[in-house]
This record gives C-alpha cells, sequence and structure tokens, in this order.
C-alpha cells in the first residue's frame, strides 16, 4: 500500500496571521514576510506530525491509494479519515495499462474513523496478477482552517509554537507535548488487526 497527498494543503487555507498572532510576534519593523514563510513551515510540520498520530485529514485535500490488492473481496478502509469523495477507481495491469472503473461499481461508506470503499455487488473490481489499483478520494474536515475542529486547531497550534521555541536546540522538540497529546487523543484510531475488524 501507497498513500500519497495529489493536492498539498494550500497555502490560503493555513492560519498564518492566526498563528503569529498566537505567539504574539511583534509587527512593522521592516517586516520582510520571512516571519510568515516560517510560521507556515511550523503550520505545516505541526498538521502534518498530527495528521499522521490521528490518521486523520485536518484540510480536505486529494489523495491517491495505490494497491496490490484489496484488503478484503468486497471492501477496503481508507487509511485516512474523514473522506468525503472517491474521485476515481482505476486498475492497472503488470503492463501498465489502466481501466477506469465504472462508479456504479462501488460507494464510500462514511465513518469517523474507518472509512470504506464497498463493492455496491458482491466483489469490488478484480486486480489482475501483478497489477495495482490507484483509489482517488478526498480526504479533510473541510477546505478552510475554520472546518477544523477546535481541539485540533489548538493542537496544531500548540505544536506548531514548541516547533517555533526549539528551532535552535539540537534534539528538542522529538516527543509531543502532554497537552497536544490530551487535545488529539479522543481523534486517536485504534487500528486492531491492520484495520481487520474495524
Amino acid at each position: 500500500m501507497m498513500l500519497s497527498e495529489v493536492t498539498p494543503v494550500p497555502q490560503a487555507a493555513l492560519p498564518v496571521a492566526e498563528f503569529k498572532d498566537h505567539l504574539r510576534l511583534g509587527t512593522g519593523f521592516a517586516d520582510d514576510g520571512s516571519q510568515n514563510a516560517l510560521a507556515e513551515s511550523y503550520l505545516r510540520a505541526a498538521l502534518a506530525a498530527i495528521e499522521g498520530r490521528i490518521g486523520k485529514a485536518l484540510i480536505a485535500r486529494d489523495f491517491l491509494l495505490e494497491l496490490n490488492g484489496w484488503r478484503w473481496p468486497d471492501s477496503q478502509a481508507f487509511p485516512l479519515a474523514p473522506v468525503s469523495v472517491v474521485g476515481s477507481v482505476t486498475v492497472k495491469d503488470r503492463d501498465g495499462l489502466a481501466a477506469l472503473i465504472d462508479p456504479t461499481r462501488y460507494r464510500l461508506e462514511r465513518d469517523a474513523h474507518r472509512p470504506k470503499i464497498v463493492a455496491s455487488g458482491a466483489l469490488l473490481p478484480g486486480i489482475p496478477v501483478g497489477g495495482t489499483v490507484e483509489v482517488v478520494f478526498t480526504a479533510g474536515f473541510g477546505p478552510a482552517w475554520p472546518d477544523v475542529p477546535v481541539d485540533l486547531a489548538q493542537a496544531v497550534f500548540l505544536l506548531a509554537a514548541q516547533y517555533h521555541e526549539t528551532r535552535h536546540e539540537a534534539g528538542a522538540g522529538q516527543a509531543m507535548p502532554f497537552g497536544v497529546m490530551a487535545l488529539i487523543e479522543r481523534w486517536r484510531t485504534v487500528r486492531v488487526l491492520g484495520g481487520g475488524a474495524a
């Protein structure tokens, strides 16, 4: 299984100004925009760390899931939540010849933690020996920062602030702070047998 971002988090969706206010950074003083770039990099790093820890995409964007085989013959859990749209399912043979699957053959089963693509009939489309399937889907709470649940938004700010405060310390910031862990705990997905029963 390989998961990759098709579209990154748009710069406009990141709350750079609010984060700078959170840090209480001064304004004026011949602002050359370097603080904005730093704030954006800390926000992106914190966002990635929290998304990785909880298995949720905070800002909605497109992802590509590549598989050598379905987990179950009739369904496949997504590695991220919440999923709002399955954009396409494409089966490729070992030579790379692609076939776009008719969307009537599958549907999205929404779930807060383990959304799935489910066969409309008995089975998901077959994958040739040596072939792959590519699923393009949209995951995230919404396209804008206000769509992110407040506890997760606060966790991103706290973690990004730690990255900012420890930026000059070698080896600092390796563990996630307790306050961040407390905020994200209810969002964590408990994976049993690789999601087999989830």
